[in-house]
């Protein structure tokens, strides 16, 4: 560890989280220099615990309990941490090497003592620490094979009443209640090392159901109660091993778990426990599954079940029942169940369920588009580009913006019809324009400054009406050759602006005076500008990052 350095953590940490280390240099405190590791806290938007192990097998590592940090990251408050501990470098070796003294001076002290001592050491914490003494009572309890003891203790530390103020566990509190349901875990591991596996088993689940209904009254935003779900499942994964229990009982109880509205807190996954069910377990699983799907077709929980179990056995058929037992309106679903039949090289398949996608849809303004997208390139793919023509065509016509007018004009050109389909695409958007649709000027305007008609799109917005950053584009566009038509929109533009405050609106603001200066330079009024720059300074002087940006380019 000695040799810790800048470039370590940011290899470590990568770029963006070493530069955001170096903002919390002066948020890290109450740091402790052990043999191995230093720990600290560092402030930010909460407390977070950092902790930097000096002497890793594979050099430096971290540990912090920030939401980034449990993702298993090296985060900006370890990053913090390190660059603390580079800059103490001078005493890191001594404080190291104090701590190591102390743990063996410790060591020594209680391998002296004579058995008595040693209880009356191990009473007076028992009764100083109640976390200490309910540890102890739940190692006695295991150790002495009292499951009813057991049980309660568990029962015990999951419950949220000591940490609950109003029925809820604030986020304050809600890291004391994780590490006490971490210590339930460690009761239940303790039980299946102890040749007990099977009472493992059994009282896992009842804590996972405890866990699971506390959660809802707890604020895990820094995610350490997950954690202990995480880590409750493993507990119940490794007791299952060890005991091997009835793969039938075990495959219903998993898929009643894995439907269960909160699920997700342990994480217990199905098809994470093949190795324990065996081939009666795992048909056990599938029948349950498949029970449960057939009662709820549209339950998520039970689609995605389904769904996993279908694709760990490559059932691409039973996937595709899924999916079609419950067909969104918008063709979505039909969608999913085409790349599906594509990715399993049924081509004829796929492209008959996304056209029927199109026609249970009823509606082109209301598909998805990416079902477009795919039965398109399909068409394309088989050579039917005339279809794929038709069918862009239609969807232009039905949803009319500059995307499907661009996937229009791709389609057209790819088979030499784009000048007939163009004008029959501007006809409809001319017809909708003139119909004061509030989109149809608009869209009109963006399809023709695409096609580069810079001219007919000018005249488009002023007898239709265009957007004021569509209006901006022709203006830029029409400065060179038409550089009063420009100005009047630059002015206009302007104006609003100046009745506006904040650097944004300062920074708009300031690129229209240089093109106003520019089109009075082509026009060959230069002291108009400068007449109408002065009056702008004056009424705005108070904007005091108005003027020094003015300033900056001259105006």
């Amino acid at each position: 560890m000695d040799g810790l350095t800048e470039a370590q953590l940011r290899k470590l940490a990568g770029a963006r989280s070493f530069e955001r280390g170096l903002g919390y240099l002066d948020a890290v405190s109450g740091v402790e220099v052990g043999a191995d590791r230093v720990r600290a806290s560092v402030h930010g938007t909460e407390r977070y615990e950092a902790e930097l192990v000096l002497d890793g097998p594979t050099g430096p590592a971290g540990e912090c309990d920030c939401p980034y940090g449990q993702e298993g990251n090296f985060c900006k408050h370890l990053v913090a941490l390190g660059l603390t501990v580079i800059a103490r470098s001078a005493d890191v070796p001594r404080q190291r090497q104090a701590a190591r003294g102390r743990a063996r001076s410790l060591d020594a002290w209680l391998s002296g003592l004579s058995r008595d001592e040693l209880l009356t050491v191990v009473r007076a914490e028992v009764a100083e620490d109640r976390n200490v003494r309910r540890r102890l009572e739940l190692r006695a309890a295991t150790v002495r094979g009292d499951l009813a003891e057991v049980r309660s203790r568990v029962r015990e530390q999951l419950d949220i009443g000591p940490f609950a103020r109003y029925g809820y566990v604030e986020y304050a509190d809600a890291r004391a209640y994780a590490d006490q349901a971490g210590q339930a875990v460690s009761a239940i591991r303790a039980l299946t090392d102890s040749g007990r596996a099977a009472d493992a088993v059994a009282l896992a689940r009842e804590a996972i159901g405890l866990l699971t209904e506390a959660a809802e009254s707890v604020d895990d935003s820094d995610g350490g109660l997950g954690q202990a779900g995480a880590d409750l499942a493993d507990a119940h994964h490794d007791a299952c091993r060890a005991a091997c229990p009835d793969p039938e009982e075990l495959a219903h109880w998993l898929v009643a778990h894995a439907l269960d509205d909160m699920a997700d807190l342990t994480d217990v996954d199905p098809l994470d426990y093949e190795d324990v069910l065996g081939e009666r377990g795992m048909a056990a699983l599938r029948r349950h599954a498949v029970g449960a799907w057939q009662a709820n077709r549209t339950g998520w929980a039970e689609k995605y079940l389904m769904e996993r179990l279908a694709r760990a056995g490559r059932d691409v058929d039973t996937v595709i029942a899924v999916h079609a037992a419950d067909l969104t309106p918008d063709g979505h679903t039909h969608l999913v169940i085409a790349r599906e039949l594509d990715a399993a090289g049924r081509p004829a398949e796929a492209l008959a369920w996304a056209e029927r996608g199109l026609r249970d849809t009823g509606d082109l303004a209301a598909v998805d588009t990416a079902l477009v997208d795919h039965l398109a390139d399909h068409y394309t793919r088989a050579d039917r580009l005339p279809d794929a023509v038709t069918l862009r065509r239609e969807h232009f016509a039905a949803r009319r913006t500059l995307l499907t007018y661009q996937q229009l004009r791709a389609a057209a050109r790819a088979v030499g019809r784009w000048p007939t389909e163009r004008e029959k695409a501007l006809e409809l958007l001319r017809a909708e324009a003139g119909r004061k649709d509030i989109y149809g000027g608009p869209v009109l305007v963006d399809v023709l400054l695409d096609d580069k008609e810079v001219d007919a799109a000018w005249q488009a917005a002023t007898e239709f009406g265009a957007h004021d950053d569509q209006w901006l584009t022709l203006a830029d566009r029409t400065r060179a050759p038409r550089p009063a038509d420009a100005l009047r929109v630059y002015l206009r533009l302007a104006e609003p602006l100046t009745r506006r405050t904040g650097n944004a609106v300062y920074e708009q603001l300031v690129n229209l005076l240089l093109s106003i200066r520019d089109c009075h330079r082509r026009l060959g009024t230069p002291d108009d500008f400068t007449t109408y720059v002065t009056a702008l300074r004056t009424a705005q002087k108070r904007k005091r990052n108005l003027m020094r940006l003015m300033d900056e380019h001259g105006l």
